[in-house]
């Protein structure tokens, strides 16, 4: 099985399917000439044309807008925000009209639109370039919100979500364009709404997404160590969630630690949290734990940053708080 990193995952997603399919067009700022600030459309321009592969001016709210009545003329748009932190100048297209089109137009339309939007902390970007927004898109109904974590489910969850006839936001952690795992030679697209246990137990579920699963798992390998066996469920998609496999790991470990990068009020390890208490509230022998970022603008400076981002130790601390 060849292994390949996340962004030349997505890479070969974009490619095959467009490929497959002569509707799909991609579109963003710098995404074919530069290929992409990460990359992930290197080589689209030169195999599809400028027709296909479209630079776009320095406008969110146009090029997400120029996605919608493109999706609505018969085409299937995949544009690219720079980064997810850009997406707050175009949340009106997003989530007042992407999301609500179909709905008001009693599915006469379609609008199979995914936006590719890069985010995360870590990498010194300073406030304005490091958030996490998940929460905003998960709250509005209308829309799919997608999280991949390795290379072999981000191309699945990419295949899916371009396929998909409503609109998809699909969420790349930058800290992981670079992650390298196994990929399948022929990869189906995934299961949008299908949750992944990468790690079973039978201590503890610790339930994560995006570049958190993978701090979640060193969590699990450093509390092996010390004999507690922890169960790892990678969400993948964020709306709709996988509410009856977290509930059902719950059922199988009395207890839950749910580990996110973004801040805490009203996120998703809420989120999370409340549906385990009312689907599974008498399986638990403890308290649900959250670990999330912290609720502060994220700072510049390295060790500040560092520290409001949640890091294994954090974990198997709230792990250890659910044993006591």
């Amino acid at each position: 099985m060849p292994e390949m990193t996340c962004r030349e995952a997505l890479n070969q997603a974009l490619a095959e399917e467009m490929r497959r399919d002569d509707s799909i067009i991609v579109f963003g700022e710098d995404v074919a000439l530069y290929e992409g600030s990460f990359k992930v459309t290197r080589g689209l321009l030169k195999e599809f044309g400028g027709e296909r592969v479209i630079d776009t001016p320095i406008s969110e709210a146009a090029i997400v807008g120029a996605a919608i009545g493109a999706a609505m003329g018969g085409l299937r748009p995949v544009p690219e925000l720079m980064t997810v932190n850009f997406a707050y100048v175009a949340m009106d297209q997003i989530c007042n009209h992407l999301a609500l089109m179909r709905y008001m137009f009693g599915g006469q339309v379609t609008l199979p639109v995914t936006i590719r939007m890069p985010g995360g902390g870590g990498h010194q970007l300073g406030s304005q370039h490091s958030n996490s927004l998940e929460v905003h898109f998960v709250h509005t109904p209308g829309l799919k919100v997608v999280y991949p974590s390795t290379p072999a489910n981000s191309k699945a969850l990419l295949k899916a979500a371009i396929r998909d006839d409503n609109p998809v936001v699909f969420l790349e952690h930058e800290g992981l364009y670079n992650f390298k795992g196994e990929v399948p030679e022929e990869v189906e697209p995934a299961v949008i709404g299908r949750a992944e246990t990468v790690r079973e137990g039978r201590d503890v579920t610790i339930v994560a997404y995006g570049a958190m699963t993978h701090v979640a798992l060193e969590a699990a390998r450093r509390l092996a160590d010390d004999s507690v066996d922890a169960e790892v469920v990678d969400l993948l998609t964020l709306r709709p969630w996988d509410k009856d496999a977290v509930a059902a790991s719950v059922a199988r470990t009395h207890r839950a630690v749910v580990v996110e990068e973004a801040r805490p009020v009203c996120g998703i390890a809420a989120e999370v949290a409340a549906n385990v208490y009312e689907m599974a509230f008498d399986e638990l022998d403890a308290p649900i734990r959250r670990v999330s970022g912290a609720d502060v603008p994220m700072p510049y400076a390295r060790d500040l940053e560092q520290a409001c981002i949640p890091h294994a130790d954090d974990v198997v601390a709230a792990v250890r708080a659910t044993l006591d």
